[in-house]
């Protein structure tokens, strides 16, 4: 019978063969190693720097702290001022807003100047990667422009695809959105490029946009609802001043009046009770209004900037010495192992 087990003698016999098998072969692993090492350097000059930009910003608590009795009272009048915009926007859904399509392309069309010309950062983006230099033998390409503040919603196919095309590189590899600790509400923003006035413009650029989002989102109901008061306000304050008008004309109408002729001073005293009936509802509307006006105050601002990229950026390099020592050993290596 066959027997498959291997003594220890036997082992270290074969690891000895194998290790005087590999220096008979010095030589060429060797000359791997300096040619890995030579690739290395190679690429350590080759290879561009990453530089990163961040910013950190403080997301407003929507507990109703000491709004909460004005907002009681303004209750006591059936009316809902509305003293939340919502969960919709808790701090993990708003990471996930930074990141959506919507905001990075809002963002990819904001303008910036460069070399003294306008441009916007979508463009920017495209001529640091150098895309025209490939676009130019395709007609369709090369004309293709992203002007600043355009509107996405008149895109062509075309410049969907490569909007879309830049929005997946940047939401995968380049823009990264984190709550360090859960217990503290400061998100921070990286935002990493080879071009460092990109990183600082795109970052700064993106905080802006959703920011203004967000503001807007989140107080649209205390902004609607102050509307229709202040509307309602001016209404009755109308009414009012025609009612007062109104008074005085009918007075002179009767000045002198016979005082057997009551009847005649009918007009004077319905416009009178028109003006007591409007003087309490624009009384009442007057304190709803400022209640509305304090929790659109609450509402906003949403968004606090604590720190923002400043030049020079950090910047992560490919060094010299890393590239020789990882060259040398993959390709030595890669020969051992061959």
């Amino acid at each position: 019978m066959e027997n498959d087990q291997i003594s220890l003698k036997e082992v270290i016999i074969k690891i000895k063969k194998w290790v005087i098998y590999l220096l008979s072969k010095w030589k060429i692993i060797v000359l791997g190693i300096v040619s890995g090492a030579i690739l290395g350097l190679t690429y350590s000059f080759v290879k561009k720097p990453i530089y990163t930009a961040t910013l950190t910003f403080a997301l407003e608590d929507d507990k109703s702290g000491s709004l909460g009795g004005a907002l009681g009272f303004a209750s006591s009048f059936g009316l809902e001022l509305g003293g939340s915009g919502g969960g919709i926007f808790s701090s993990s859904n708003l990471t996930e807003l930074f990141k959506s399509r919507t905001m990075v392309v809002r963002t990819l069309m904001s303008p910036i100047q460069v070399n003294g010309k306008k441009i916007s950062l979508a463009e920017m983006f495209i001529q640091n990667n150098e895309w025209r230099d490939n676009w130019k033998g395709d007609p369709h390409l090369r004309y293709i422009q992203f002007l600043p503040n355009s509107d996405s919603n008149s895109f062509t196919r075309k410049q969907d695809s490569i909007i879309g095309i830049i929005y997946k590189k940047l939401s995968d590899k380049d823009l990264s959105v984190v709550q360090k600790d859960k217990k503290v509400a400061i998100t921070s923003i990286d935002v990493s490029s080879t071009n460092e006035l990109f990183a600082k413009y795109f970052c700064e650029a993106l905080a802006r946009e959703v920011g203004t989002f967000y503001v807007n989102t989140k107080s649209k109901k205390a902004r609607i609802n102050m509307a229709i008061l202040q509307r309602q306000v001016d209404s009755v304050r109308r009414e009012l001043n025609g009612a007062i008008t109104g008074v005085a004309v009918a007075n002179d109408n009767t000045f002198n009046l016979n005082p057997a002729l009551n009847v005649r001073r009918t007009p004077s005293a319905r416009r009178q009770v028109d003006v007591q009936a409007n003087t309490a509802i624009l009384t009442e509307l007057v304190k709803q209004s400022e209640l509305a006006k304090v929790t659109l105050r609450k509402e906003t601002p949403l968004i606090q900037v604590i720190d923002r990229p400043i030049l020079p950026l950090q910047k992560e390099k490919f060094g010299k010495v890393k590239g020789i020592l990882i060259g040398g050993f993959l390709g030595g290596g890669l020969l051992w192992f061959f």
